[in-house]
């Protein structure tokens, strides 16, 4: 959806979320007694901009999701303080994330080596679906077109690409399976 397209709500929604609503403080990081509030305003307005927001969701201070469009946050899903997502992105139910989280659906194209890099542009969006009681922490880097599996844990600092199976435990860079969390299946 082009921002021209959008509804003169959405419009003000976005405006009021990019000028003030996103430097509020978190629910996690202040003392002070409002900061539930400012974390309940995020939100509100985040179900106006973003294609799909489930009825509790969570939105940190200083998380960016562009204009909203093609993002997807499920039912008690958060996007964690001074995340940066970009579209198209689905999030499943349930999901935790950590502060400093980068989810990129696209690139910088590099491949002519006959037309100067900053000149190439950008590779076409791969979707990113993150699916439902994942926890991602901190400053974690998803690359476009990664299919991240059901109850998966993500250590801190890891850059994930490819598929990830069901309720496993990754890290590094390159992110790689070091465990699982459902032993019971194993045996």
């Amino acid at each position: 959806m082009r921002y021209s397209s959008r509804s003169f709500g959405q419009r003000v929604a976005f405006k009021v979320y990019m000028l003030f609503a996103q430097y509020l403080p978190s629910q996690g990081w202040s003392r002070w007694p409002g900061r539930r509030l400012c974390g309940r305003f995020r939100g509100f307005l985040a179900r106006r901009l973003l294609d799909y927001a489930g009825p509790k969701i969570t939105i940190e201070q200083g998380a960016s999701f562009g204009k909203g469009d093609g993002i997807r946050l499920g039912n008690r899903s958060g996007l964690g303080r001074n995340c940066i997502v970009q579209s198209p992105t689905t999030i499943g139910d349930d999901v935790m994330m950590g502060p400093d989280v980068m989810i990129f659906t696209n690139s910088h194209s590099f491949f002519s080596t006959e037309v100067p890099m900053i000149e190439q542009g950008y590779t076409k969006p791969a979707e990113v679906i993150i699916g439902d009681d994942v926890m991602i922490n901190a400053r974690t880097i998803i690359m476009p077109g990664t299919k991240i599996g059901k109850g998966v844990v993500i250590a801190a600092g890891s850059v994930v690409r490819g598929k990830i199976p069901d309720y496993s435990i990754i890290m590094g860079n390159p992110a790689k399976v070091i465990g699982r969390r459902n032993h019971a299946e194993d045996t």
